[in-house]
């Protein structure tokens, strides 16, 4: 079951896409310098039932065009699952990850439409920084998107 601390709505962490937030706890993988380290619990926050999701999705479907979990590819069978209701919706699908590309399994990877992989490097900086070990794909293609990151 996928536990998640908030949903928001989100307008930068997608280019060009309003995604619904999901930011999912009980996070294994506690990057050093993480942003969010209040994720790391495991058995934290609400769970994300199915009701729930379709119930935020009807409630926002005219105004989100993605959903993004920030984590939960550590309850794979759940996140597939949340995946799918989501696309069912029309929806383009995203998941942050500390995992490297290769880590994320190919079924998960077959329900996104985008994956940003690579753990938090805090010298190395985020999908912004040219130095970035990050990387935010486009799934389909396997095309590295991070320049619509860069800000002149």
């Amino acid at each position: 079951m996928i536990y998640y601390s908030d949903l928001q709505i989100v307008l930068q962490e997608v280019p060009g896409q309003i995604s619904l937030c999901v930011s999912v706890t009980g996070c294994p993988l506690r990057c050093k310098g993480c942003h969010s380290p209040f994720l790391w619990k495991k058995g934290t926050g609400t769970p994300l039932t199915d009701e729930l999701l379709v119930t935020t999705l009807e409630r926002y479907k005219d105004m989100i065009s993605c959903v993004l979990f920030m984590g939960g590819e550590w309850e794979e069978e759940d996140l597939i699952h949340k995946l799918q209701i989501a696309r069912a919706y029309g929806l383009y699908t995203c998941l942050y990850t500390g995992l490297t590309e290769e880590e994320v399994s190919k079924a998960i990877k077959e329900e996104l439409t985008w994956l940003k992989a690579g753990p938090w490097i805090e010298v190395l900086g985020g999908l912004s920084a040219p130095t970035t070990n990050q990387r935010f794909i486009e799934v389909s293609t396997g095309r590295i998107l991070n320049e619509m990151f860069h800000h002149q």
